[in-house]
């Protein structure tokens, strides 16, 4: 099965666009293009199977000096696209990644680890949880 991913992430309005393109024979995934609408705060984009192939994520947006709270994406790994603003993510065991937006974190499996905003202004981002590669 061929298959690519695009994710483009624009600042004007915030826009996430996903395309997606499937062998025809497929009966999987299908092309998918999203506005990011979260009035409150945080809210879920892409949701896992059936509406993709394992992939999860979503928005979020932390007041100053809040954070997400400690947790972990299990054997999954994840990438945190910074839009605005600045903080940090604090992960067990290892050193803490500032994060001034634009920006790119990545969260190996496994590891525990919280997002906190240290700016003076909203953090907002995307994350991505996908399936850890076998190995």
């Amino acid at each position: 099965m061929r298959s690519t991913l695009l994710l483009a992430i624009r600042r004007v309005g915030i826009a996430v666009s996903l395309v997606t393109t499937l062998a025809p024979e497929s009966s999987g995934p299908r092309p998918l293009a999203l506005r990011i609408e979260c009035p409150g705060g945080d809210c879920s984009l892409l949701k896992g199977v059936p509406q993709t192939a394992g992939m999860r994520s979503g928005f979020v947006r932390l007041k100053p000096d809040e954070t997400v709270g400690w947790h972990t994406t299990g054997k999954n790994e994840e990438a945190l696209v910074i839009l605005h603003g600045q903080g940090v993510a604090l992960m067990e065991g290892l050193e803490t990644q500032k994060l001034t937006a634009p920006a790119l974190a990545y969260i190996p499996p496994g590891t525990r680890h919280n997002v906190s905003n240290t700016g003076n202004e909203p953090l907002e981002y995307v994350y991505v949880v996908t399936p850890a590669a076998a190995k």
